[in-house]
């Protein structure tokens, strides 16, 4: 019989039978005797037969983020091959998510919209191979500066390369047959290179292969001194197939590093002799070990069977913990382990431990961020507080400049002196290393590194520039046609730039010069020139951290009258002119007599010359007489007048007329008598109220105006001359001023100039003469603009409109109300915007395009058919917000019987309203009432919701709030039960605190333990194995930390302290070592060893007391016994003996010696007994005599006084300089006179310069002064004139007595 060795080794493995009884393992149990005697007898023939047959391409494990689509490929050795796939162990067939294709050898699984339950377990089948392969869904990922995350053991060698260019020739990948030889080679330039360089060579990312080499590997090195190249190599002997893999090559040199990957593939199969020897293994081997179904049933031991199917040189278990879970089935068949399960279980116990780094305690994160223009400190840790550290940018050293200047003191702090001035300050303070990196700039954004000897640890710096954001925001403005518009913001920054929209659309330069942009500084300002109907819209200004918006209105310009047009009474045949002037003289205008349009002809001109409009009518004919208007076009007003025709006075004085009496009953000719509405007479207040009334009668009739018990009397004595009225004694008040009666021949005109709302209602007219008398009344409506509205009312807010309502005026006018009119304007600005130009006809209107954030203030105005009403008072301030977003993160962060905490992030989406608080609210399951947990908000993102009752299944939600009301909510994913989770005791001890703590004596000692554990664990101090006393240190322990605190220490405070934390049975512990130092004592027995020439040579002993550390040195210092100045020798000494050198030939000398430890020099020196005499050569200086050199100098001004006119009650100083030696003495003199005890004067000198002060000086304080220096070696004088005015001249005086 021949089978090939892969259906042995299935055949072999039939052997295993699982026996199950109920559900429970029981243990393992051999195959049927008629098997093993098949397989016993079997022959194995050598056709070639590879490891996995089925396959030649395997999928593998793939991430993915959800929401995205994965497809798996596998390939298969023969073309129609079957192919099938499952997820946990269950078909999948194609359709919906999943598609599933074939072509020919090649197969595929593709998964549509991944979610988190796609994150299974997936295989794919063919023939009697299976093949499994995992899918892990990730969410999406979110950038996190300082999270960044490392490789893992089981990904890919680091392939990082730093561009240093060391290597002339990289080793390139390979491949090779198994059992054959293959070598790699890599060269390295050494002429730039101060030293030899080191290579290293890794299979992975960390298995050094230096420690490998043996039968197998070779490593060899080179070098060729006539072109200093090195040469590398490493040869691998007799390929196995755990030999392929990626490797990696590095080489260093000081402060240089390269590296470079390759790969390496073994090809072929497994000799005859080793597939038979591993197939008689495992149809021979014993593997189990028992059969009762126990709990180490099932463990196989295969030590025997790696001994011998594997190289005893290779650790199989240091490949396994190294490699990734998906390649162990690969390699546990390369190297002979059948039993995967036990594999595993092995795998489990084994520990991984993290190589600890030798130089570096601490290391750099993996990356920093600073906002350009700030500065930012880059820290390590080293092991060797002596050490010397090296930082590069980019992998080039950063070295010190001519601007650096370090200095050092005692303390090992290297500092500059020049702090503000410098980019990079380098700072050593015991094992930590600082680079401070000031005003950081974009150049900055580099990557560094920390290298101590041979190790090093690298981080990124990102440079972040701040956002230009804008100070000053653009304001609303309202304009006229035609005027220019400067819209202006200004920001953060000088030169930043900003972009201009309108209405969402880009501001750009355009040919026609519409927009100009001008940049002045931090200001930037839009311009419009000659403004037009087309301009108006919201402009926004745009930065990189905000933006602004205004909106710009454009108006026609009102037209304002200059000259009206007046009254005219002509006689016939006169000339009538009416003159208007308004302002623009662009705008039209058209004539109207009577409501009808006047037409030019030959006895009527209509002339428009600039702003002066006119009417001009020839031969006044008595059918001109009628009311006269001037309408400009587009403007809703006019002016109008009256024209009033005399007839011809001369034609009477002709004719001679014979009187003859007669009587005529009086008689009203009225067309609109009455009091219906038909017959009311209406009139705007403001305007002239003229009643014009034709009468009749002979005699003519006295008529008298009456209006209510007010009465207007006249008394017509001619026809052509009017009569002064006779008034009634009941109301004078506008008699001469306003109210006017007057009669001509047939008429009685009553005229009120500038009628009023109170002039409103009926008149009475009544004409009487000895033949009798008439009576009518005349209906007078004087109609007005409205009231203001109400004060309006804001009703709600969004997010940029409002909604604002208002109650109609009081009184509206006498017309009725057409609409409203609404203007808003922001509280910090003081122009108002229109809303809209159309009357409103409602009360309640939505005002929209706002700006979010900004205060803003409505007023309306109500309009009729006679105009506009002034505006309502403003109404009380509000800002358009809009609600947050919802609370994320809601979960719950602790349970107890009768209570829950609840955590949460704050919204992402804020606004620009402040955030008021949170509200919590709950509900049991099943019901859909929500209960407040607590009364009002709470401004905290987590809560306590206390007094549940245990065991309920409770719904909880959260909601934001801000002034525009609650945020939706955030709500658990599902109910919660109120029941206490049991959780055992675990203490969190502080990085910090799992080193020795060093404290001075008199520090405080605060230490802060958290811990968990529910329920409230029981906490136990102890020191050096004894309960710690409360007189000895304070502790105060809560729910979830517990606090060591001394508030001064001292020396007996030091030892080990145990924390212990118990649940019932279970605890946990922790200790903390405490060292308090202190001073150390001063050194011991002080003497003087030996003196030679200048030198002398010092010895002493350490200090009895250390200070409870190290002593690091000691300062020595000398001093002169003639000054007894003490100067330091030598600081940071170490040793015990020294020689000071240098000394001074004929001084006598004694010495001092200070104790140094990490607190500071010891309170007292140790200074030598006996002092040390410098002996002299013999050699006697005498010094040279010099003439001693006279400095006296005669005193001599500088600086003169000048002369000074001042104004009278204001003080009043003379300066002046001199100069002399030695001091001279200064006189000051008043035309002559000694004024030095003159309580007026204040005289005043420093540093040669002389004042005097006068104080408030009057006409008589004029004068000429002197200022007199005079000393030993002369005098010297200076003077001038001093001019006094009066505050006010006489002619001014004078004029305001008078």
């Amino acid at each position: 019989m021949n089978v090939t060795y892969y259906e042995a080794r299935c055949l072999c493995l039939k052997r295993f039978c699982v026996k199950q009884q109920k559900g429970k393992f029981l243990g393992f149990q051999l195959a049927p005797p008629s098997v093993l005697q098949t397989v016993q007898h079997c022959t194995f023939s050598t056709r070639a037969a590879p490891l996995v047959s089925a396959f030649a391409k395997k999928p593998k494990t793939q991430e993915a983020e959800e929401g995205s689509s994965v497809v798996f490929e596998a390939e298969t050795e023969k073309p129609d091959a079957k192919v099938k796939w499952q997820c946990n162990s269950k078909d999948i067939a194609s359709g919906g998510k999943y598609v599933i294709t074939s072509d020919g050898n090649k197969h595929s699984l593709a998964i549509k919209a991944i979610t988190k339950e796609d994150a299974n377990v997936y295989a794919v089948i063919a023939g009697g191979s299976k093949v499994k392969f995992e899918l892990k869904v990730v969410s999406k990922p979110a950038f996190m500066l300082n999270g960044l995350t490392g490789f893992s053991d089981a990904q890919t060698p680091d392939t990082r390369q730093d561009l240093t260019g060391l290597f002339t020739e990289k080793p390139q990948s390979g491949e090779v047959t198994m059992g054959e030889n293959i070598t790699f080679v890599a060269k390295v330039n050494a002429e730039s290179l101060l030293k030899k360089p080191t290579v290293k060579w890794f299979k992975g990312k960390w298995m050094d292969l230096a420690s490998k080499s043996g039968k197998h590997l070779q490593l060899k090195e080179t070098y060729d001194r006539n072109t200093k190249v090195y040469t590398f190599e490493m040869q691998i002997i007799e390929a196995k197939a755990n030999f392929a893999g990626a490797y990696r090559c590095e080489v260093a040199s000081r402060n240089k590093f390269d590296s470079c990957n390759f790969d390496l593939t073994v090809h072929g199969e497994w000799p005859y002799y080793r597939k038979t020897q591993l197939v008689v293994l495992l149809m021979c081997c014993d593997f189990c070990s028992s059969t009762d179904g126990n709990e180490d049933s099932g463990e196989l031991d295969f030590s025997a069977l790696l001994r011998k199917s594997s190289d005893p040189d290779v650790d199989v278990w240091k490949i396994l913990s190294g490699a990734p879970a998906s390649e162990y089935e690969k390699i546990a068949f390369q190297h002979g382990i059948t039993d995967l399960r036990g594999m595993l279980k092995r795998l489990k116990k084994m520990k991984k431990e993290e190589k600890k780094s030798e130089a570096f305690l601490k290391k750099l994160d993996p990356a920093y961020q600073v906002t350009k223009g700030q500065k930012i400190k880059l820290a390590v840790e080293v092991a060797n507080e002596d050490v010397e550290v090296k930082w590069l940018k980019n992998g080039q050293e950063i070295q010190p400049t001519g601007r650096f200047e370090f200095t050092k003191n005692h303390n090992y702090v290297t500092k500059c002196s020049l702090f503000s001035l410098l980019l990079y300050i380098f700072e050593s303070v015991g094992n930590m290393r600082y680079l401070t990196i000031n005003n950081c700039s974009l150049a900055d954004d580099a990557a560094y590194c920390c290298i101590v000897g041979e190790e090093k640890c690298t981080t990124e710096l990102f440079v972040k520039e701040p956002p230009v954001t804008i100070v000053k925001n653009l304001e609303d403005q309202m304009v006229m046609k035609g005027e220019r518009v400067e819209l202006e913001c200004e920001v953060s920054e000088e030169g930043a730039n900003v972009k201009w929209e309108k209405d969402g659309v880009e501001l750009t330069r355009d040919e026609s010069f519409k927009y100009r942009f001008k940049k002045d500084g931090c200001k930037h300002v839009l311009i419009i020139n000659d403004a037009s109907k087309e301009d108006c819209g919201h402009y926004k200004v745009k930065t990189n951290g905000g933006e602004s918006m205004a909106e710009l209105l454009v108006q026609e310009k009102e037209l304002e009258v200059y000259q009206s047009i007046a009254d005219l009474t002509v006689k016939a045949k006169d000339q009538a002119v009416f003159k208007c002037e308004v302002s623009d003289e662009n705008v039209k205008g058209t004539w109207y007599k009577n409501g009808v349009e006047v037409k030019a002809d030959a006895r009527i001109n209509i002339t428009h010359i600039g702003r002066i409009h006119k009417l001009t009518i020839d031969e006044v004919k008595p059918e001109d007489e009628g009311d006269y208007t001037f309408v400009p076009d587009g403007y809703a007003f006019n002016l109008s007048a009256k024209l009033n025709f005399l007839g011809n006075i001369d034609s009477f004085a002709l004719v001679k007329i014979d009187f003859v009496p007669r009587q005529d009953p009086p008689k009203i000719h009225l067309d609109c008598m009455g009091r219906t509405s038909e017959s009311t007479i209406i009139v705007v207040a403001g305007n002239k109220l003229r009643l014009d009334v034709p009468i009749t009668g002979d005699p003519a009739p006295t008529v008298i105006w009456t209006k209510g018990e007010k009465v207007k009397q006249i008394r017509s004595l001619t026809l052509l001359t009017p009569v002064p009225p006779v008034q009634s004694p009941v109301d004078r008040s506008k008699e001469t001023e306003q109210v006017h009666v007057e009669t001509t021949k047939g008429h009685c005109i009553f005229t009120i100039e500038g009628a009023e709302r109170q002039d409103e209602g009926i008149y009475s007219v009544v004409v009487r003469n000895p033949a009798g008398e008439d009576t009518a009344d005349i209906n007078v409506k004087v109609v007005d603009v409205p009231d203001p509205p109400q004060t309006p009312t804001i009703v709600s807010v969004g997010e940029d409109s409002c909604v604002v309502t208002w109650e109609p005026p009081l009184f509206d006018g006498g017309q009725p109300i057409i609409g409203y009119v609404l203007e808003r304007k922001k509280i910090k600005s003081y122009r108002w915007m229109r809303l809209n130009f159309d009357p409103y006809p409602r009360t309640t209107y939505e005002a929209r395009r706002m700006i979010e954030g900004v205060a803003y203030e409505m007023r309306v105005y109500a309009v009729n058919s006679i105009g506009m009403s002034r505006h309502s008072p403003a109404s009380k301030s509000f800002v358009p917000v809009a609600p947050t977003s919802e609370p994320i993160g809601l979960c719950v962060d602790d349970v107890s019987d009768t209570s829950i905490t609840l955590k949460w992030r704050r919204p992402e989406k804020i606004g620009a309203a402040e955030l008021e608080g949170y509200g919590v609210e709950y509900c049991k399951e099943g019901t859909d009432e929500w209960i407040p947990a607590i009364d009002g908000l709470t401004d905290r993102t987590s809560m306590i919701v206390k007094n549940l009752t245990t065991g309920d299944k409770l719904q909880f939600r959260v909601r934001a709030y801000n002034m525009a009301g609650p945020s939706a909510p955030a709500t658990l994913a599902q109910p919660v039960t109120i029941r206490e989770i049991m959780q055992r005791p675990k203490i969190w001890l502080p990085r910090i605190l799992r080193q020795t703590l060093i404290k001075k004596v008199g520090d405080t000692v605060n230490i802060v333990i958290p811990f968990q554990g529910k329920p409230r664990p029981k906490v136990t101090w102890s020191k050096d194995g004894e309960p710690l006393s409360p007189q000895f240190a304070s502790v105060r322990n809560s729910e979830v930390d517990t606090i060591l605190f001394i508030r001064k220490t001292e020396r007996k405070h030091s030892g080990q302290y145990d924390l212990q934390v118990q649940i019932e049975n279970v605890e946990d512990t922790a200790k903390v070592m405490l060292q308090i130092v202190d001073l150390p004592g001063p050194p011991e027995a002080l003497k003087i060893v030996d003196i030679w020439g200048f030198n002398v040579a010092l010895e002493w002993k350490p200090p009895k007391d250390n200070g409870n550390c190290e002593i690091v040195g000691y300062n020595i210092q000398k001093a002169d016994k003639k000054t007894m100045e003490w100067y330091t020798v030598y600081e940071q000494y170490r040793r015990t003996n020294c020689v000071v050198s240098d000394l001074i030939m004929g001084n006598e000398y004694v010495f001092r010696v200070f104790s140094i430890n990490l607190v500071g020099f010891s309170t007292e020196p140790c200074q030598t007994k006996d002092s040390v005499y410098i002996q002299k050569t013999g050699i006697v200086y005498k010094p040279p005599s010099y003439k001693e050199h006279d400095f006296s100098e005669a005193p001599k001004f500088t600086h003169p006084l000048m002369n000074r006119s001042v104004i009278a009650g204001y003080n009043a100083t003379l300066s002046c300089s001199v100069r002399g030696i030695p001091k001279p003495k200064v006189t000051w003199y008043k035309n002559k006179m000694d004024i030095t005890h003159e309580a007026k004067y204040r005289m005043l000198s420093k540093q040669g310069v002389l004042t005097l002060e006068i104080r408030k000086p009057c006409p008589f304080d004029g004068g000429v002064y002197m200022c007199k220096a005079v000393n030993d070696s002369g005098e010297d004088i200076v003077e001038c004139k001093l001019e006094v005015r009066r505050k006010y001249p006489a002619a001014a005086r004078m004029s305001s007595f008078s």
